[in-house]
């Protein structure tokens, strides 16, 4: 059965790496918390929209084109996907990883979600 709300220890992680890519100078860490970010809220359609939108601010403020049009899709098919369960799980949300290919899930985060 899937959890209707996202659990505090999940949000909480998520906020922080959500804060985190705001303000880190790095973009490279920019995306790897974004990423990161992204995992954690795959199964709320909320979180996870809002997390493709600071994506597609991000690659606007860097001029990707490709990773902002990506990420427009993204954010299209987001809240639909985690509304009906179906989302790749461990996608970093990127669009180098494919809109439909699952990933490993980092060790931390796999044990936050099974928690």
């Amino acid at each position: 059965m899937r959890r209707r709300t996202m659990p505090a220890a999940v949000r909480a992680a998520y906020a922080t790496e959500m804060a985190a890519a705001r303000t880190t100078g790095d973009p490279v860490a920019r995306w790897r918390h974004l990423e990161r970010a992204h995992i954690l809220s795959q199964p709320w359609a909320w979180p996870h929209t809002r997390n493709h939108m600071a994506m597609f601010a991000l690659a606007v403020t860097q001029r990707d084109r490709r990773e902002a049009f990506g990420q427009v899709i993204r954010i299209l098919v987001a809240a639909p996907g985690s509304a009906l369960g179906r989302y790749p799980e461990g996608n970093t949300g990127r669009t180098r990883a494919g809109l439909t290919r699952p990933m490993p899930m980092p060790a931390d985060l796999a044990t936050l979600m099974a928690g």
